[in-house]
């Protein structure tokens, strides 16, 4: 398990590396939502903070032997854009239907992308075999103590920036980010409420923690939603065991209600959201009923990376 002394110690390796994103407000019918946007990070997501932690930790011998991850997006230009940073060589195994924005993102940061069908499965495998080919270092998604203690320096930022919050909204894909924020906030602020946010076709986190074990969602329903950086298809073993024990509860939204959230941050708070990062506030839109009673609610935006095409039709 990941302790509040790791996410210290990744906030040490991330100075002067991520933007400590401020806390926005969105007012909407008399009530305030405070919004962490991490799309203002330079790549435009959250990722940045697990990937760089992971790969600065890894000794000099690890690095020049190259990286290799696989991701439908932010994560992989997080990958890119640390291993450029850090002299080391990034091959990105991504889906043949990743976002165009995002793939061409990845190669611009000089990663060599290798494409494979949508399955995350797939990705994994592709990128597992082409580590024991070449001996390149594999840096998980969001299954790995390094990556979950660079997403909860968040944590730690929110806790800071506002001593009075009672609730925290998060998005879920793999769990990374959640399992590191929640890690966090817990630690330092045990009475908080901490919120996981699916899209209801990839519901696999919520299904897992009402169960009590990991399950698994069809690729084909999780590849229907909108939300392209939550398609997982299961949570992780090692985030499942943070949300567990470190989660409140967790709720889901519908695809129209993620696309009138990405709508309303665009116009309202002047903040460009993916679906992926939209969730958050979709939730505190249209489901505030089903969330804790609060009086200082922040929602984590988790990128920003959105097609302008589907932005465009959004405001259409």
């Amino acid at each position: 398990m990941v302790r509040l002394e790791d996410i210290l110690a990744a906030r040490a390796r991330l100075d002067g590396i991520v933007v400590r994103t401020p806390l926005i407000p969105l007012e909407q019918d008399g009530a305030t939502l405070y919004l962490k946007p991490e799309n203002l990070q330079p790549i435009g997501a959250f990722k940045l903070r697990g990937a760089y932690n992971k790969i600065s930790s890894l000794t000099d011998e690890e690095r020049a032997r190259g990286v290799i991850t696989y991701s439908s997006g932010n994560h992989a230009q997080g990958v890119a854009y640390a291993a450029r940073a850090l002299a080391a060589k990034a091959i990105i195994v991504m889906p043949n239907n990743a976002p165009s924005i995002k793939r061409e993102a990845t190669a611009a940061l000089g990663a060599e992308i290798v494409l494979v069908g949508p399955s995350g499965v797939e990705r994994q495998l592709t990128a597992e075999e082409l580590a024991a080919q070449h001996g390149y270092v594999i840096i998980p998604p969001y299954d790995d103590e390094k990556i979950i203690a660079g997403q909860g320096t968040a944590g730690v930022e929110i806790a800071e920036d506002m001593p009075e919050v009672d609730l925290v909204l998060v998005p879920i894909g793999g769990g990374g980010l959640i399992s590191g924020i929640s890690t966090a906030i817990k630690s330092l602020k045990p009475s908080v409420k901490v919120i996981g946010v699916e899209p209801e076709l990839a519901a696999d986190t919520r299904a897992s923690f009402r169960a009590g074990h990991i399950v698994k969602f069809p690729v084909e329903q999780v590849l229907s939603t909108c939300a392209d950086g939550l398609r997982a298809q299961f949570p992780g073993t090692m985030t499942f065991e943070h949300i567990q024990r470190y989660v409140d509860d967790i709720v889901t939204v519908s695809e129209d209600e993620i696309m009138q959230a990405v709508r309303v941050l665009a116009r309202n708070a002047k903040t460009v959201a993916e679906p992926s990062g939209a969730v958050t506030t979709a939730t505190w839109l249209f489901h505030r009923e089903q969330l804790p009673a609060s009086n200082h609610t922040v929602a984590v935006i988790s990128g920003g990376n959105i097609d302008p095409g589907l932005l465009a039709r959004i405001h259409s």
